[in-house]
């Protein structure tokens, strides 16, 4: 089986070495996160197939010489990366999913025992191999957008199944209130009947106005009291016209 060898930039003039530094500092400056591991051991079929795996997080699998990636490295500002230069380096670039593109690594490493971590970066931190294995366990970004939306709809589930079943409860016990309203309205009728009774009274009342007829008798007494004073004063005339007559008599006999 052939083996991946490490002849890229063995043989390039001076103006690829500068184009290939260039290329790898543009990858450097767009990656979210770099991995670095030794690749000793990889043959070509299976780098191709690591290659296709890794696409689907939008990176890319490129072996690099040490000192031109140094260069790099210091022309991308990431000197954090000086340290895992050593040895035969192959670097991932991920511009994607960070997480699928470390769980591609670490499985295709296990079932093949070859690409060992190295060391590297991830959102401008350094990343050590155990942190690379944790992050190799979590889920794809995918995946997490699946149970976030499953997560968010739980509630709203369970609220409309709440709303309605409280919907559905008040429209049983306005059902009941309504009934029952409508019952105690037959059973309250009969005691609208004295209604006959108050007519009884109107037809009455008529009955009850001769009592103000003393009113009119009052008037009549009045009358008469204020006649009296008349009666009095006729009697008094007479006696009036006597003394006139007395005088006159006496007069008469004078």
């Amino acid at each position: 089986m052939r083996r991946w060898a490490n002849h890229e930039d063995t043989d390039l003039n001076k103006d690829e070495k500068a184009t290939l530094v260039d290329e790898i500092t543009d990858r450097l400056g767009d990656a979210s996160a770099i991995f670095a591991v030794d690749y000793r051991g990889i043959s070509v079929p299976q780098a191709a197939e690591l290659r296709a795996q890794l696409a689907e997080a939008d990176a890319t699998f490129r072996v690099v010489k040490n000192r031109l990636a140094r260069r790099a490295v210091e022309r991308a500002g990431t000197p954090e990366l000086d340290s895992v230069l050593v040895g035969p380096t192959a670097l991932t670039f991920v511009k994607g999913d960070a997480v699928v593109a470390a769980k591609a690594i670490s499985t295709f490493g296990r079932q093949h025992e070859i690409l060992e971590y190295k060391g590297g970066l991830m959102d401008g931190a350094p990343l050590d191999p155990d942190q690379f294995t944790a992050i190799a366990r979590l889920p794809g970004l995918d995946v997490l957008r699946g149970q976030l939306v499953g997560v968010a709809a739980s509630p709203l589930t369970g609220l409309t199944r709440g709303l309605a079943s409280m919907v559905s409860g008040l429209a049983v016990a306005l059902g009941e209130i309504r009934d029952k309203g409508l019952v105690q309205g037959e059973a309250e009728a009969p005691a609208e009947a004295p209604a006959p009774a108050e007519e009884a009274s109107e037809a009455e009342a008529p009955a009850e106005a001769p009592a103000e007829e003393p009113s009119d008798d009052g008037g009549e007494e009045e009358a008469g009291e204020e006649a009296a004073p008349d009666a009095e004063a006729a009697k008094e005339a007479p006696a009036e016209e006597t003394s006139g007559d007395g005088e006159e008599d006496g007069e008469a006999g004078d």
